[in-house]
């Protein structure tokens, strides 16, 4: 019973070996890569200066939240019930607005993500149909990223089984 277990451990090893020998992998840095290009760097600085605009715009937007609530504080005492309740509302409305404009600025679908995917993605695309034709040049079949978190960079077609997955699960 052990020696079969040992003889399949040592054919799987085998076979491992095999495989990795008859593939050609490459390490690639993609921010070294991407840093050096003046195009990338100047898209880079062009997003650091609207993106710093809008923090100055939303942070002077808070501060005229926070001299609303100011403002109220000194008054309150001289307001009506309505009056103290309709200020409150406005000024609970415009902290909201001003939140909602963070998000539509910052958020995961912002203006900023937007402009960056518009900037930076055909920059991206340069890179990789550069690693793409470096890789069928030189026959690699798998580039990982070795200065990021991409991961995996680039890999021959021959090697993604995702549509015998499928299948074999009967997912079209």
């Amino acid at each position: 019973m052990k020696i079969k277990n040992v003889l399949i451990v040592a054919a799987f090893l085998m076979g491992a070996f095999n495989f990795a020998e008859a593939q050609k992998i490459a390490l690639v840095d993609i921010n070294e890569v991407l840093s050096s290009m003046p195009e990338y760097e100047k898209a880079q600085q062009e997003l650091d200066r609207v993106a710093a605009e809008w923090r100055q715009q939303i942070a002077q937007e808070f501060d005229a939240v926070k001299s609303m609530y100011n403002k109220f504080q000194a008054e309150q005492v001289l307001l009506s019930n309505e009056d103290k309740v309709k200020r409150e509302n406005e000024i609970v409305k415009k902290e909201e607005e001003v939140r909602d404009m963070q998000k539509n600025k910052f958020g995961p679908e912002g203006a900023l993500f937007k402009k960056r995917q518009e900037m930076v993605a055909p920059i991206q695309e340069k890179v990789f149909a550069a690693l793409e034709s470096y890789a069928a040049e030189r026959g690699y079949d798998i580039i990982f990223d070795k200065g990021g978190a991409t991961g995996l960079l680039f890999s021959n077609p021959e090697y993604d089984k995702t549509a015998d997955i499928k299948k074999k699960l009967n997912i079209k």
